[in-house]
């Protein structure tokens, strides 16, 4: 059990502790070199590039360098360059348009380091130069151009200001992306502001201009329903009396339906009278008594019976 828990010591403190030891010491003697994804190393000796590793994997730098790999960890130099894709954005550049109108322009863009030599040693800070080559291309380029020009032709404007910047930027180990003008705003406030209150006042504009229309509109269509039922309500006015008249013309032919019509016609009127009172006489009962020969005696003292009376009788 002493000699397995010895080992097991040993073991452990090898793997845990020699073994990293180990492989530090040997990527100081640069007996190996691991590249990641996306990623280059440069290695300089006495101010000359010696190798450019951009293939991910593991290297031995012993085998391209030769002799000259014993003294990389004294007086050498190793870079790793990032060769994945960065992006920035600078804001509200300022530019004039042609009307003279304070512009800001936003500009977006890609780039990638294709050429690491370069990206290393021919510029010290290839970032910002080319941030700032964007810059004054975009104020370049995009100078006194019509407002109109501005304000809708984004993709125009990306591609010219793409074309300035690419020459210059392969240069310095850049490799320009995309370039798009993603913002074109107005730098004065105040200009802001009056255009804004043009905005509101044009459409108030027109919306009092659709309501008038449609209001027209609708007076339209009521004054030409009202003239059309008109019409109607005339026509059933002067078809009326000729149905009417044809009728009792057709009536009068027979002179006996035409009189049985009109006391008819005559009776319902003075139905219709509210000052018509209807007395009714029992049968059997004489009406009219001559003043000559009147005889109390064979005139009835009852009273007249009424509608409804007789109904129920």
């Amino acid at each position: 059990m002493t000699d397995f828990f010895l080992a097991l010591a040993i073991s452990c403190f090898g793997a845990f502790f020699l073994m990293p030891l180990l492989l530090l010491w040997a990527r100081w003697c640069a007996l190996y070199v691991v590249v990641r994804e996306r990623q280059a190393v440069v290695f300089e000796l006495f101010g000359k590039v010696r190798q450019v590793i951009n293939a991910p994997g593991l290297h031995c730098p012993w085998l391209a360098m030769g002799p000259f790999a014993l003294l990389l960890p004294i007086f050498g130099k190793k870079y790793v360059v990032d060769l994945r894709l960065n992006q920035m954005y600078l804001r509200s550049q300022p530019v004039n348009s042609e009307e003279g109108a304070p512009m800001g322009i936003g500009v977006w863009c890609e780039m990638v380091v294709n050429d690491p030599v370069a990206y290393l040693y021919k510029n010290t800070d290839p970032a910002g130069s080319l941030r700032a080559n964007i810059s004054n291309a975009t104020v370049r380029c995009l100078s006194n151009l019509k407002l109109a020009d501005m304000l809708e032709n984004r993709h125009a404007m990306s591609s010219v200001v793409r074309q300035e910047v690419s020459a210059k930027s392969k240069e310095w180990g850049y490799d320009v992306g995309s370039i798009y003008v993603r913002k074109v705003h107005f730098r004065d406030l105040g200009m802001t502001t009056q255009i804004e209150q043009k905005v509101v006042n044009r459409l108030r504009q027109v919306t009092a201009a659709i309501q008038q229309d449609g209001s027209n509109r609708v007076n339209v269509i009521h004054s030409t329903a009202e003239r059309q039922a008109a019409v109607e309500f005339a026509k059933a006015a002067a078809t009326r009396p000729r149905i009417v008249g044809a009728a009792l013309s057709h009536i009068a032919q027979n002179q006996m339906i035409a009189s049985a019509l009109f006391e008819v016609l005559e009776t319902q009127a003075l139905l219709k009278s509210s000052q018509l009172e209807v007395d009714l006489v029992q049968p059997g009962l004489p009406i009219i008594v001559s003043f000559g020969d009147v005889r109390p005696a064979q005139i009835s003292r009852q009273a007249p019976v009424s509608l409804t009376e007789e109904a129920k009788g």
